[in-house]
């Protein structure tokens, strides 16, 4: 009896420890499951981490070739005190005293390349036009930098200020920020309209004027071929519509727009340039436009301009002057495109006389443009024709200092924004808007063509030069 009473008592004791041991067991168990699975997960975790990235900025390798520094090209008026120590313009060219009866303002933009700027507004003095009708826009979004001489040469937004207004005696008009090629026309028209000008001439800065002298008389200036252009625009009875309206003119191009005549009026009618196509194609959109509206557009001829990348080396070559005494070097016979006279070589400017009219020397100085032109036309630098705008790599430090290429690279990211949106204004890629039947209340409400063969409609005979609106220029589209 008292065996068995044990034996239960044994049992009952049993029983709890051991469920005690199994609870215990149990919750060992687990803690080493969840530690080996939270090991687990740990290392799974950081098997997804992201790797480290490397050290940050990493910037892009240094170009290998850095610009030349550039030397400039007028070593005369570099030392230069007033105007009366340059050479006078040659006789022939000599802007007409009292000034014509007409206004006759000529806009000339700059945005980069002092070197270039320089040789167009010489050569247009050099061809009889009055300097103080040339308004060269600084374009450069440097504000008064340049005015207060806190740029250097080497600066590609570099010009020199004082020379221009004090020297050469033109004017310099500095717009409140940089300026797109669209946005640069609108201040031309706004500029006009501030100052009542009914119409203006505006052209690019990298070109060369000269007047031809070997054509048959009577001579006449380029000055003045242009101011007889503006007359005959100007004349009662010119460009009336089919309403009777006198003066349905827009612009008369001049090797198409490397020189052009502006009516303010017809600009404004048809609303201006279009600033958001900033570059290539708002050529197109303008002229266009103008088409629409039945504007006449024609073409004029004022002499030679030739559309050049790269300079001569001594701009004095354009005012044909040669030494008096005879045997000493002569100025007319440089080597155009390779010789660059230092400052100890200049002849004073007494020492010199008037080349003849048409001489030799005027033709060689046709041909050194014209190879001069061939040379932008056909470069093998790898640069392409607008290569010019990066000729000058200098100006780190200065204010509003930009890097070139980088200014370049975001150029070319706009100019294809600006694409893109002429296409989709028009539904149409191309400038032959009017062409495939397109008119002004078209604008941003046409399905795309490019899917499918358009009907190409005539154009009108007088709108000939329209068609080939939109070249490779974007600076001076600046």
């Amino acid at each position: 009896m008292l065996w068995q009473m044990k034996r239960r008592y044994t049992l009952l004791l049993l029983i709890p420890v051991t469920f005690l041991f199994l609870s215990l067991l149990s919750l060992q168990t687990g803690i080493h499951s969840k530690v080996i699975h939270g090991l687990k997960n740990q290392k799974l975790e950081k098997s997804k981490e992201p790797k480290p990235l490397p050290r940050h900025p990493i910037y892009k390798p240094v170009p290998s070739q850095r610009a030349i520094p550039i030397v400039d090209n007028f070593p005369r008026a570099a030392i230069a005190t007033s105007s009366s120590d340059l050479p006078p313009v040659p006789s022939w060219n000599q802007p007409p005293a009292p000034h014509v009866q007409e206004k006759t303002p000529l806009f000339i933009s700059f945005t980069r390349n002092w070197l270039l700027l320089q040789q167009v507004v010489v050569s247009y003095i050099a061809a009889g036009w009055p300097p103080e009708d040339i308004y060269v826009v600084e374009n450069t979004g440097a504000f008064n930098a340049n005015k207060e001489r806190k740029l250097t040469l080497q600066n590609p937004s570099y010009i020199d200020y004082q020379r221009l207004t004090k020297i050469f005696g033109v004017n310099v008009l500095t717009p409140p920020t940089l300026l797109s090629f669209a946005q640069l026309q609108n201040y031309y028209l706004f500029t006009a309209v501030e100052k009542g000008w009914d119409y203006f001439f505006w052209g690019h800065m990298d070109v060369v004027a000269l007047a031809t002298e070997d054509i048959p008389p009577p001579y006449r200036s380029l000055y003045i071929r242009a101011v007889e252009h503006l007359r005959e625009n100007l004349a009662p009875g010119y460009a009336r519509d089919d309403q009777g309206r006198e003066g349905r003119w827009a612009i008369r191009f001049f090797a198409y727009d490397w020189l052009a005549l502006v009516n303010v009026h017809a600009f404004l009618e048809v609303g201006g340039w279009d600033t958001m196509i900033p570059y290539y194609g708002t050529d197109c959109d303008m002229h266009e436009r103008l088409g629409m509206a039945k504007l006449k557009s024609e073409i004029g001829n004022v002499g030679l301009i030739y559309d050049t990348g790269t300079s001569l080396p001594d701009l004095e070559i354009l005012y044909r002057r040669k030494p008096r005494v005879i045997g000493t070097e002569n100025s007319t016979s440089l080597d155009l495109l390779h010789e660059k006279r230092k400052l100890p070589d200049l002849i004073d400017i007494n020492d010199t006389v008037e080349d003849d009219f048409n001489s030799p020397a005027w033709e060689e100085l046709h041909q050194a443009m014209e190879k001069l032109m061939y040379a932008k036309q056909h470069t093998e630098t790898g640069l392409g024709r607008n290569g010019w705008q990066l000729r000058q790599a200098g100006g780190q430090g200065e204010p509003f200092y930009r890097d070139p290429e980088g200014f370049n690279i975001a150029i070319e990211m706009i100019i294809e924004t600006g694409r893109r949106v002429f296409d989709e204004k028009w539904g149409h890629r191309g400038c032959d808007l009017r062409g495939v039947g397109l008119s002004a209340g078209d604008a941003w409400r046409v399905e795309h063509d490019w899917y499918v063969l358009p009907v190409v409609l005539p154009l009108p005979a007088q709108d000939s030069v329209t068609k080939c609106c939109s070249r490779d220029r974007p600076e001076e589209k600046q």
